[in-house]
């Protein structure tokens, strides 16, 4: 019964209906035009936000951080086993696809995440909050939309992603050195309550120590397969666009394979418009004082994600001469491509980045989840406990279960929380519009670049003293 319900809303999501995928086209366009292609006009300006990004407050984590909490939620099973389920079930033109939603996406996830920052909140320890919920009830006014949202997020980011994520490492794991997926899932749940006991700070200071390290030796690796292959990457790129377009001999099916594997899996990596990454991005303390800085910082992010790590997994796989299958292939056909590179080195490496990619998820999720307790005022012992004690549960379930079906109820998640944060998001445009003029004006005119109470028009109210005092005093 469940897993029928499922299926159906998926279908109406994903499959005939495809509303997720329009509607991530629009916000991307949509975006891109309002903030006059923020994502080309000012991409150098992009990386320089981040000189100075390591500091951070008592009620605050550093952007820095929150890049990296971000990117430690991102970067797991999408980057992957994701591409690899993109490119059997859509063929190699799924990867071109992939990185028109991420450039589209680089807007989109910078307006939820000027918005996340905009109407954080203080929780009871005093630290920053906030996210989709919070914007929503406060920029909109519509307590019951924030109410849906929060429910979506826990159902996905606290629940269900963090079983997929388990299912892929005890997959890769079981895959590579026979270990029984009971034995690796009941690891997994003991560092990871030992990670997120500590909170959003414990997490975030684990995610700035692993995620570089992560992400730079993956890149590395990859790098060293094109400089071995180079002679077939022009016709890797040739095969990825052709295909891309349908110019090959299977025609419009594969087209339409190409495009609805390339942005749904596209989304599912870099989770830009989903809704989860604003929860990063307010939990800072931003550098230089301005909402807009943290939608740079994540902006950021979705381009790494997908334009990078995306990629070097699609290169892996595309020069070991995988190909569409028809079948629903993930980490395994990683690992196949890794050992054709790599010898029998390549199961190693790959069983040891998977676990490292998705345990940093694991643990990420676990934050945004938490981020929502404020909403329901459970942001205490006995609600953390409560809430805890679930996302341990369902990690263990997600060790042991089947691939399709988890994978199923995640897309399921991710496209309801998505639905209502694209509305919410296009809703508030003159918020967003707005608080980014505020900040260009200031960045041209050589102004310090600072944001308070009333500098321009916004939608709703935002949380009392958190904008509205003098810089020095604001933390």
């Amino acid at each position: 019964m469940i897993h029928e319900i499922v299926a159906f809303i998926n279908n109406i999501l994903w499959g005939n209906g495809q509303i997720l995928i329009y509607m991530l086209l629009f916000a991307g366009f949509w975006f891109s035009y309002k903030l006059g292609f923020i994502q080309i006009r000012h991409f150098k300006h992009m990386f320089s936000v981040m000189k100075g990004s390591t500091k951070s407050d008592k009620s605050g984590i550093s952007s820095f951080q929150a890049l990296c909490t971000s990117l430690s939620a991102r970067v797991g099973t999408g980057n992957l086993a994701g591409v690899a389920v993109a490119i059997s079930l859509g063929g190699s033109g799924a990867i071109f696809w992939m990185w028109v939603i991420a450039i589209l996406g680089m807007a989109t996830g910078f307006a939820e995440s000027v918005l996340g920052q905009l109407y954080k909140v203080r929780d009871d320890k005093g630290e920053f909050r906030g996210g989709p919920a919070y914007y929503i009830q406060q920029g909109l006014n519509k307590r019951w939309l924030a109410v849906a949202f929060s429910l979506c997020l826990f159902l996905g980011y606290g629940f269900i992603f963090s079983a997929v994520q388990a299912n892929t490492i005890t997959d890769a794991l079981n895959h590579a050195y026979d270990i029984p997926t009971l034995y690796s899932g009941l690891v997994i749940i003991v560092l990871a309550a030992l990670i997120v006991v500590g909170g959003l700070r414990a997490i975030a200071r684990f995610a700035e120590w692993i995620v570089p390290f992560m992400g730079i030796s993956y890149v590395l690796v990859a790098l060293v397969i094109a400089a071995l292959n180079i002679d077939a990457v022009p016709a890797m790129l040739y095969d990825i666009i052709t295909s891309a377009f349908g110019l090959q001999e299977a025609g419009a099916g594969a087209l339409g394979a190409a495009i609805k594997n390339g942005i749904q899996r596209g989304l599912y990596s870099n989770e830009a418009g989903s809704g989860s990454v604003p929860h990063a991005a307010a939990g800072a303390s931003p550098n230089p004082n301005h909402p807009v800085s943290q939608g740079y910082v994540q902006m950021l992010g979705v381009f790494l994600d997908t334009m990078v790590l995306c990629t070097c997994t699609a290169l892996i796989i595309l020069l070991a001469g995988g190909e569409s299958s028809g079948q629903m292939e993930g980490i395994r056909m990683t690992q196949t491509a890794m050992s054709f590179h790599l010898g029998s080195g390549g199961n190693d490496f790959v069983a040891a980045a998977i676990s490292l990619f998705a345990f940093t998820s694991v643990v990420a999720n676990y934050a945004y989840g938490e981020s929502n307790l404020h909403m329901f005022k459970l942001d205490n012992k006995i609600g953390r406990t409560i809430y805890t004690a679930g996302y341990l549960a369902m990690i263990l379930w997600g060790s042991m279960a089947a691939l399709p079906q988890i994978w199923a109820m995640a897309d399921m998640a991710l496209g309801m929380m998505t639905v209502i944060n694209i509305t919410a998001i296009v809703w508030m445009t003159p918020t967003i519009v707005s608080i980014s003029r505020d900040y260009f004006a200031k960045k041209d005119a050589n102004q310090e670049i600072t944001y308070q109470s009333g500098d321009c028009e916004i939608q709703g109210s935002t949380e009392k003293g958190i904008w509205d005092l003098e810089p020095d005093k604001r933390h």
